[in-house]
């Protein structure tokens, strides 16, 4: 079968002026090896529905990476089922944020860091990039140090030697993006059912009291009144939301061929926040899946001060008498990790291109980011093994939600504006809603930020 045509916009010369409501003219989209080569003129809803699949996907892992599981994990033990309703809040946020991110990459043709470009001045827009570049490095830094342990309690790789392996996911990513994005999408899948049916084993030996767990998804008071549930809830929120996804939904989902048109750009944005629904429903049941087993494994059995990874390996087998337990529990791990890494790639590759509109090479992009990664865990796993592994995931945790603001304020700034979005622009009820999310995000990490840097001085 041919290679379908590449359909790439044409750079703009010095005699374009920028489009009503930007600063700046748009350039040639990120990723444009792979614009608009997926078509989507199917007949029919499901066909439809499989044309436009993929993307929520390659978003959704950002939502389960080990970043999340020490939250989860620690929200479980210490206080059952409680939480689980701040796990269904994170994820009602997410989807709402990851549909603006779809609407604005369709409708405008931009990805949320060319936006900012076209819409920022130069220094701010550069500002903005450097912290987006810090928060990819933070959450790759979560990724190869959980990666590591996967592989530290599957093989009893030592962690600082695992840690170096994981730099070899570089030749899987390049392998991945030569042959084609829905290959890509296809591997991202794969390991995403994996993660998931990992858990619903887990779930099936742990043997959760199942009226508890749908008690555990209706709010409770006590989150707010009790000081330490609160603390777990703010950094369960804080590790959902994932700054760098928002900038590449917005990029990615131009990889499908709709229509420029305004129905066709409608039902784009319609099939494609379906997508991105669908996808991070799968992260939900991952996440409430951890944070249940964690509770039913643990909790109910007086363990309330299980958080880090290496400890829920440990007392898993004996716990629940299932000899496969844990090695299932760390294969789920280092699937999770892995996944992060291929999207965690990309959406290097877009903020670099759409901030600074510099293409480097995937390989040499990769290698910078994952040696900003590689170096300080390496050390840390060197120096002080697990206990110093531990702190520095939740070190990354604390950097991605100084960055989040930084982008979801943006996102809905732009997404709200009618002369940027056109008959697209947010609804006011969306927009009230969506300024009160990112408002809540802001507050909150900024809460559980000031809790961190108190608890370490202390």
């Amino acid at each position: 079968m041919a290679a379908l045509p590449r359909v790439v916009p044409p750079e703009p010369t010095n005699e374009q002026t920028a489009e009503p409501g930007w600063r700046r003219a748009r350039l040639t989209p990120t990723l444009s090896e792979v614009y608009k080569t997926v078509p989507v003129d199917g007949v029919g809803f499901w066909r439809k529905i499989f044309a436009f699949a993929g993307p929520g996907y390659l978003v959704a892992v950002g939502y389960m990476d080990p970043g999340n599981w020490a939250t989860d994990l620690a929200g479980g033990s210490q206080f059952g089922y409680t939480l689980l309703s701040v796990i269904l809040m994170s994820n009602l946020m997410a989807v709402l944020l990851q549909g603006l991110a779809v609407k604005l990459g369709i409708v405008t043709g931009r990805d949320l860091a060319q936006a900012c470009r076209d819409h920022f001045s130069g220094p701010v827009s550069f500002f903005l990039w450097i912290l987006c570049e810090i928060a990819i490095a933070a959450c790759d830094l979560a990724e190869v140090i959980g990666s590591a342990i996967a592989l530290n309690l599957l093989f009893h790789i030592p962690l600082a030697l695992g840690v170096v392996i994981t730099a070899v996911d570089v030749l899987v990513v390049l392998l991945l993006q030569n042959k084609g994005f829905r290959l890509l999408e296809a591997m991202v899948i794969t390991l995403v059912g994996t993660v998931g049916a990992c858990f619903v084993y887990e779930l099936f030996v742990s043997r959760p009291d199942f009226g508890a767990v749908m008690a555990g998804f209706v709010p409770h008071r006590e989150i707010v009144s009790n000081p330490a549930m609160l603390y777990i809830a703010i950094g369960i929120l804080g590790a959902t939301v994932m700054p760098h996804n928002l900038y590449l939904h917005s990029s990615i989902v131009q990889t499908r061929r709709y229509e420029s048109t305004s129905e066709g750009k409608r039902e784009a944005i319609r099939y494609a926040f379906l997508d991105s629904t669908i996808a991070l429903s799968f992260a939900l049941f991952i996440n409430a899946a951890i944070l249940i087993v964690s509770a039913a494994t643990f909790h109910t059995r007086g363990n309330t001060s299980v958080a880090e990874i290496q400890d829920a390996y440990k007392l898993l087998s004996p716990s629940l008498g299932a000899a496969a337990a844990s090695t299932v529990f760390a294969l789920a791990l280092l699937a999770s990790g892995q996944n992060s890494t291929l999207t965690g790639t990309l959406a290097g590759q877009i903020v670099m291109e759409g901030f600074l509109s510099i293409r480097l090479r995937p390989w040499m992009r990769r290698l910078i980011t994952r040696g900003i990664a590689i170096v300080p865990a390496a050390i840390v796993a060197w120096l002080y093994g697990e206990s110093g592994t531990a702190r520095l995931l939740i070190l990354s945790q604390v950097i991605l939600s100084l960055q989040l603001s930084f982008a979801v304020v943006p996102l809905v700034m732009f997404t709200s504006d009618r002369k940027k979005m056109g008959e697209f622009v947010n609804a006011t009820f969306v927009k009230g809603l969506a300024y009160t999310v990112a408002v809540v995000i802001a507050v909150l990490n900024g809460w559980l930020l000031i809790n961190i840097f108190q608890s370490w001085a202390a």
